[in-house]
């Protein structure tokens, strides 16, 4: 029965655009109809499919950014310009359009809240789109687990949920910090520069706090940021980290 239900699960099934807009000027977020959709785990992702007249099929995977608890599926795509995937997702998808997934899949970067551990979450661009799904399940079950995030952009015009990282930061609990990489605004008072060990020491919580810690983002960022907090004392078995493609 088990491995009935997985099959079932992984199976490529349609999903149709509810609602899309524009996260940034090159991510979008599209909200998906998926019948039958049996839940997820705050964390997890997909794969999609995308099928060309001539046959032609390409393939990716994206971080879910809806929480468990959303009735609806929700994800957030960056716009790669050498990509095959997402400048359509991005420039030409559109409501009532069909697309092809599977999943959930994924269960190491997963977070359920069961624990009242102090939680720390890493993001490098679009790496916050798997963190906002924990964001938001850490809400709806009111867990009491202190949460700081630092999340890390080229400018603030491409912070990806620039408005909702800035309402998490006013709730209890929650402690919001951004770093800009190139751009910065008039008046700028939060970090500037690419994450570091310098900037990981006045952010992280303590290593004495055993904080678990989730990383996303492009390769060179988590390895920087991984390998910077163990560094710093914390415990590599208590740091996970999610990586892919493409520039921070």
């Amino acid at each position: 029965m088990a491995g009935t239900a997985l099959q079932r699960r992984l199976s490529w099934q349609t999903a149709t655009v509810v609602d899309t807009i524009y996260a940034t000027p090159r991510a979008k977020t599209i909200t998906l109809d998926v019948p039958g959709w049996t839940g997820h785990r705050a964390g997890q992702h997909v794969d999609l499919r995308l099928t060309a007249p001539d046959g032609y099929q390409a393939q990716r995977s994206y971080s879910i950014a809806s929480a468990p608890e959303d009735t609806q599926l929700m994800l957030t795509v960056e716009r790669l310009d050498d990509g095959e995937v997402s400048p359509y997702l991005v420039d030409e998808l559109r409501v009532g359009d069909e697309l092809e997934l599977r999943g959930p899949i994924g269960g190491y970067f997963v977070w359920d809240g069961a624990l009242g551990d102090p939680l720390f979450l890493v993001a490098g661009g679009s790496g916050v789109v798997p963190l906002r799904s924990m964001l938001w399940h850490h809400r709806a079950m009111h867990s009491r687990a202190p949460v700081r995030l630092l999340s890390s952009a080229r400018s603030l015009d491409l912070l990806i949920y620039r408005e909702e990282l800035m309402q998490f930061a006013t709730y209890d609990q929650f402690d919001v910090s951004v770093t800009l990489t190139r751009e910065l605004p008039s008046g700028w008072h939060g970090y500037r520069g690419r994450l570091d060990q310098e900037l990981l020491a006045e952010v992280a919580w303590p290593a004495a706090d055993r904080p678990l810690t989730y990383i996303c983002g492009p390769t060179g960022f988590v390895e920087t940021a991984s390998g910077g907090l163990v560094a710093l004392g914390h415990d590599p078995g208590r740091i996970r980290t999610e990586r892919f493609g493409g520039a921070a």
